[in-house]
């Protein structure tokens, strides 16, 4: 069975409850997506897994797509028009989708906990307090150590500054996984999945929408 499905960030509302309790929410377009291929552990591939296409609103235009790729769809039996992205997905048993099968975001219901995918802003250079939560130094009597990241350097031995030393750098625009998160609201009609807690990336970014292996109850 896919336990997956690749959307869009849209933003952030906020739903409310019997109750009155306002439940903040992050709002992905889920989907459709096309499977366009699958593969299995017990094939050339060594695993079980389906390859996801998203099927957007503007097509992409065939003048586009390179000859790889153009070659990759016509492996489907030419019925699929190619898309621009395409994610793997991996299962736990051999696939039972058939080729050009739609997943929607009627994949999950309310309650179901997943974990989403994605890329995270890009924030360039940052300090090592803004990178890595490091305290700064003394504010007063002329301190020259506010915002430095202090001391990283040994005497005699290693003599050098050991890999992997938390320091200053490029921060975020990197690959991100939210776990822990709950789907507060499915609208299968318009394949829009509400998420309570925070997502990766920014509005508009692509996401892999997971439905975790530790489900409640």
């Amino acid at each position: 069975m896919i336990n997956g499905i690749i959307g869009r960030k849209l933003g952030m509302t906020q739903l409310f409850a019997e109750d009155g309790t306002v439940i903040p929410v992050t709002v992905i377009k889920a989907g459709p997506c096309v499977v366009v291929q699958k593969k299995s552990a017990a094939g050339r591939d060594g695993y079980n897994a389906v390859q996801l296409g998203l099927v957007e609103d503007k097509p992409i235009k065939m003048k586009r797509v390179t000859k790889p790729m153009r070659g990759h769809f016509e492996k489907t039996g030419g019925g699929l028009p190619p898309t621009r992205v395409l994610r793997e997905i991996r299962l736990t048993e051999e696939p039972e989708a058939e080729i050009g099968e739609q997943v929607k975001a009627d994949l999950f219901s309310d309650g179901d906990m997943i974990e989403v995918v994605g890329k995270s802003k890009g924030r360039g250079f940052a300090g090592t307090i803004k990178r890595h939560n490091f305290q700064r130094g003394p504010m007063t009597h002329g301190s020259m150590n506010i915002r430095r990241p202090g001391s990283i350097g040994q005497s005699a031995s290693p003599s050098r500054v050991l890999k992997g030393t938390k320091s200053s750098g490029h921060m975020g625009d990197a690959r991100v996984t939210a776990r822990g998160l709950t789907v507060a609201k499915v609208d299968a009609e318009n394949n829009l999945i509400m998420v309570r807690g925070s997502v990766p990336g920014p509005n508009g970014g692509l996401v892999v929408v997971k439905k975790s292996e530790k489900q409640k109850g």
